[in-house]
Formats: structure tokens, C-alpha cells, sequence
């Protein structure tokens, strides 16, 4: 009992606090409420160092949602880590992560953002490389090293805020649209939020980041670390929307949702699958941004991570008792084994896809039928609705490999669907992943959106979704021989399942050609020329005249004689020359 003590409070007091905040978000917005704290925590003659924090509903709101998703996974972890030596450390950990995403969300300064935003990619290294095996030690270095990419643009933007007297930047908003700084300020948080929410071309650390355990894969990838990026945007909304670098976010986002739509059509390991499609999602959630709708994003946001996080936790509970197996072709059948697993896991893919009535379809509708009434050219138009068929493409694919047909495991295990505590916290997020959608829309619109589109354009989300359920049924049945042969041509899936060459091209080519170079620099200057003009050099230089010096001392009668006669011919020759 005492080994799951830590598990328990922690699982209390987040449920408790994730409840209270909910409470308080109703509160705020009936009275359209917003405090901003001012905590002097030292003062020194005249200079005082201040903690801000802001607490309206979008804050609150997202607290809520991060605490209740982190009680769930904390449950969830009793069991599924049970067998772990040091569940306690991995406890800690998780809560670390989850208290450095609290802090950047009720951060109105840049630099506590800052402490935020660093210290959940310090957290997520220790938890991606948990398991310590060379593949995760590789993909911790990946996701820390693209993480530090957007640390460096939140550190210029902190130097060039210098120039406002203050680090608090929700003062500044409107102040900075009219200003030159504008297009600085603005590009260095777009690149910022692209690195930590994993936007082309910084895409490939997200899918590595599935090393950690799945519990924490479930929390980073519903609503704490990937989401810091698009929260991030949210809150420089109204700076943003006039700089002339919103349209390449616009493309970046729209190719993100395409490119993770393919790749986890080719992708057969498990948790991959459901890492593209936060991917997806998150480029969805970019893209809506750019075009000047932050209520939309946040909205998307908060239901995305509840059947997110569901999701996840149903693939942990498929790989715990596959005995760790990820592989989908290896699975199959698997609705006989564990109905109610399967039960969770079709609801929130489902969800996912935007099937009315789920908690996805309020948010995704509405930002499609946004997206019909904008002004927008038909290129990213095109791609909106081809990634919403992609969605629905894969979703039925990994349902195929997974629920249909017969067991295509190697060996029989002992398959059961019993596991209570892994349910219970499955279950309570399946509630959310059902009404969590209806709940937000009447909570966060206090109008509702006036969409006037025609029928045809009304039914296009429809279309595309029933065009990539048949499709993806065909394909997984491999009825469609030409277009099956299609993709499984070598070179052509080689460059799709590899996420368009993108670890290759940007993360490990960057990151490898800068490695390099320090190689080098260090081999050059602090193992090369420093090391022979200072610290070898100079003991080369002692070493010698200490050694002249010890012949001196150890032969000294001969040396003393040697000079004696020495100074007397010296002598003789001057008296000699006189």
C-alpha cells in the first residue's frame, strides 16, 4: 500500500482541484472575470522581483482539463507501471511535467513562460529516455534538441521585449501591432510554437517521443507538452493576426495535417498511428490560429485531448497485454478479448473522425464549415478536406487491423479484459469524450456561429469522411488491387512511411551538421592549438626547466668545477685580450 501512496494523493488532489477550477471557469464568464496577481517575492532597495499570474476562463479552463487528464493517467499508472521497481520517480516525474505546463499556462510574463516552456522539455528527455535503452536515448536527444530550437526564440524574444521596460507581454499586445517589432516579435513565436507543437519541418521528434511509457505518451500528447506551442498563439492572437508570417504558418499547418494523414496510412506500429494523428490534429488546430480564430483552436483543443488521451490509454492497455507487442498486423480480433477496450478505443477514434454528436464533431465541424465560409485560395482548401478524409481513412484502417478478423498473434497469450483500475480511468474519460463537446460549445460560445453555406458544401466534410471510410475498409481488405499496388510500391512508401524524408532533411541533418561542426571545433581549438599554447604547452615549458634545473641540483660538485674553470678562463681571456 505504501508503494501506490504517492499514486493516490496525487490522484485526489488533481481530481479535486480539476473540479474546483471547472467550478470557478462558470463563475469568470458570468461575470466576465479576469485577475491578475502580483506576488513580490524579493525586494532590494528599489528593485522588486514579481511573480505575475493571469487567471481568466481560458486559463482556468485549461487547468482544468491538464489536472484531470493527469488524475486519470496518474490512476492509470498504478497498474500499468505496477510492475516497475520505480514507480515512485516516475510519479514525481509526471507531476513535474504537469506542474511546468500549469506555470505556462497562467503565465502573463515571458519569462516565467520561459521557465514553463524549458522545463517541459527538460521533463520530457527524463521521460522519454524512462526505459534507458539506445532507442530511447536517441529519441530523447531528438525531441530535446528540437525542443531547444523554440527555447532559443523565446530567449531573443525575451532580449527584445527589453526594449518595452517589461517582460509582460499580455500589456503589450495591442501596443506591439502598431509597432516595427511587430514582424520580429511575431515570427519568433511562430517558429517557437512550431517547434514545441512539431510543424514541418520540425515534425519528426513527435512520432520518437512514442519511447516513453504510455501513460505519459497519453498526457504529452492530449494536453500538456504539444499543446504549449498552440496555447502560446493563442494567447498573441490578436498581435499575430496582422504580421505578414501568419500565411506561412497557414501552408506550414496545412502541409503538417496532410503529410501525418499519409504517414499513418503507411505506419504499422500502435502508438505511431495514434502520434500522426495528434499530427494531424495539431495542424488543424495551427492552421485555424493563422485565419484569426483562437476560440475555435482552444475549443479543438480541449476536445481533442479528452478522446486523445483515451485513445492512448486504450492502445497501453492493447500493448500491456499483447506483451508489449505494437505491431498492428500482429493483432487482430482483439473486440472477443476485450469488449470493453474496444468500446473506448472505437468511441474516441471515432470521435477523433468527427462522427456527430462525439465530442470531435462540434469542434471539427465548426472549423471546416469556417473554413468553407473564408476567403481562402483552393490549395489549403483542398488539403483541409483531403486531411479530414485521411482522418477517416486511417481511423478505419487501424480499426480493420485491430478489431476485424481472425488473432494473427505468433504465439496465444493470455489475453483478458479485467485490468479494473486501467477501466475505471478509461471510463471516466469516455464521459468526457461523449459530452465534453456539447458542454464547451454552450460554455465557450455565448452566441452561436451564423454559417450560411450551400447544401453541397454543407455535406463536403460528409462526403470526404464516407469517401475515406471506403477507402480505408478497401484497402486494409486489399480489395482495390491497382491502387493497393500503388502503395506498396517501395520507393513511393519509403518516402511516405519516413514522414517525407523529414528526419533525415531537417532534425537529424540539422542537428548532426551542427554536432559536427562542434566536433570538430572542439577537436580543433580546445583539444588542438588552446591545448598546445596553454595547458600542454605551458607543462611542456615547466617540465623542460625542471629538468635543467634537477641536473643542476643532483650534479652539483661537477657542475660547481665545471663553472669554476669556466669563470676562470673567462678571466684569463679578458686579461689575456687587455
Amino acid at each position: 500500500m505504501q508503494k501506490y501512496s504517492i499514486c493516490f494523493i496525487s490522484f485526489f488532489f488533481f481530481f479535486l482541484f480539476s473540479v474546483m477550477f471547472f467550478f470557478f471557469v462558470f463563475y469568470f464568464l458570468m461575470n466576465n472575470l479576469i485577475i491578475f496577481l502580483e506576488w513580490e517575492l524579493i525586494s532590494f532597495n528599489s528593485k522588486s522581483i514579481v511573480m505575475s499570474i493571469l487567471l481568466d476562463w481560458m486559463s482556468l479552463l485549461f487547468m482544468s482539463f491538464v489536472l484531470l487528464i493527469s488524475s486519470v493517467v496518474i490512476y492509470y499508472s498504478k497498474s500499468y507501471m505496477s510492475s516497475d521497481m520505480n514507480l515512485n520517480r516516475f510519479i514525481i516525474l509526471v507531476l513535474m511535467f504537469v506542474f511546468s505546463m500549469i506555470l505556462l499556462i497562467i503565465s502573463p510574463n515571458m519569462i516565467s513562460i520561459f521557465l514553463g516552456w524549458d522545463f517541459l522539455g527538460l521533463v520530457s528527455y527524463c521521460l522519454v529516455i524512462y526505459y534507458q535503452n539506445m532507442k530511447s536515448f536517441n529519441s530523447g536527444m531528438l525531441t530535446a534538441l528540437s525542443n531547444r530550437i523554440g527555447d532559443v526564440f523565446i530567449l531573443m524574444i525575451i532580449s527584445w521585449m527589453l526594449n518595452y521596460g517589461s517582460w509582460n507581454y499580455i500589456f503589450y499586445l495591442n501596443f506591439m501591432s502598431n509597432d516595427l517589432s511587430m514582424n520580429i516579435i511575431g515570427l519568433m513565436v511562430i517558429l517557437a510554437a512550431m517547434t514545441k507543437s512539431a510543424q514541418i519541418p520540425f515534425s519528426s521528434w513527435l512520432p520518437a517521443a512514442m519511447a516513453a511509457p504510455t501513460p505519459v505518451s497519453s498526457l504529452v500528447h492530449s494536453s500538456t507538452l504539444v499543446t504549449a506551442g498552440v496555447y502560446l498563439l493563442i494567447r498573441f492572437n490578436n498581435l499575430l493576426i496582422d504580421v505578414i508570417f501568419i500565411k506561412f504558418l497557414l501552408l506550414m499547418a496545412s502541409l503538417t495535417m496532410f503529410m501525418s494523414g499519409v504517414s499513418a496510412n503507411y505506419e504499422f506500429d500502435l502508438k505511431k498511428i495514434i502520434a500522426l494523428s495528434t499530427l494531424s490534429q495539431l495542424g488543424l488546430m495551427m492552421s485555424i490560429l493563422s485565419m484569426g480564430m483562437p476560440d475555435l483552436a482552444f475549443f479543438h483543443l480541449l476536445t481533442h485531448a479528452m478522446f486523445k488521451a483515451l485513445l492512448f490509454m486504450c492502445s497501453g492497455v492493447i500493448i500491456h497485454m499483447m506483451m508489449d507487442n505494437q505491431d498492428i498486423r500482429m493483432m487482430g480480433g482483439i473486440s472477443f478479448y476485450f469488449p470493453l477496450t474496444s468500446l473506448c478505443l472505437n468511441i474516441s477514434n471515432l470521435a477523433l473522425c468527427g462522427i456527430p454528436f462525439l465530442s470531435g464533431f462540434y469542434s471539427k465541424d465548426m472549423i471546416l464549415e469556417m473554413v468553407s465560409m473564408s476567403n481562402l485560395n483552393l490549395f489549403v482548401y483542398l488539403l483541409y478536406y483531403i486531411s479530414t478524409g485521411l482522418t477517416m481513412f486511417y481511423t478505419i484502417r487501424l480499426l480493420m487491423y485491430l478489431m476485424v478478423g481472425n488473432n494473427n498473434l505468433m504465439k496465444i497469450y493470455n489475453l483478458y479484459d479485467e485490468d479494473y483500475i486501467m477501466l475505471k480511468g478509461m471510463f471516466m474519460l469516455l464521459m468526457m469524450s461523449l459530452f465534453s463537446g456539447s458542454l464547451l460549445s454552450w460554455m465557450i460560445f455565448p452566441y452561436p456561429y451564423m454559417i450560411f453555406l450551400s447544401f453541397n458544401m454543407k455535406l463536403m466534410v460528409i462526403y470526404v469522411s464516407i469517401i475515406g471510410m471506403i477507402l480505408g475498409y478497401l484497402i486494409s481488405n486489399m480489395k482495390i488491387y491497382s491502387i493497393n499496388k500503388f502503395m506498396k510500391s517501395y520507393k513511393l512508401s519509403n518516402f511516405l512511411c519516413l514522414m517525407w524524408f523529414m528526419p533525415s532533411l531537417s532534425t537529424y541533418g540539422m542537428i548532426y551538421m551542427f554536432l559536427g561542426l562542434s566536433q570538430k571545433l572542439i577537436k580543433l581549438i580546445d583539444y588542438g592549438w588552446s591545448e598546445l599554447y596553454s595547458g600542454q604547452g605551458i607543462f611542456n615549458i615547466m617540465k623542460n626547466y625542471t629538468i635543467f634545473y634537477n641536473f643542476f641540483q643532483v650534479n652539483n660538485f661537477k657542475i660547481y668545477l665545471f663553472s669554476f674553470i669556466l669563470w676562470m678562463l673567462m678571466f684569463m681571456l679578458m686579461i689575456f685580450m687587455k
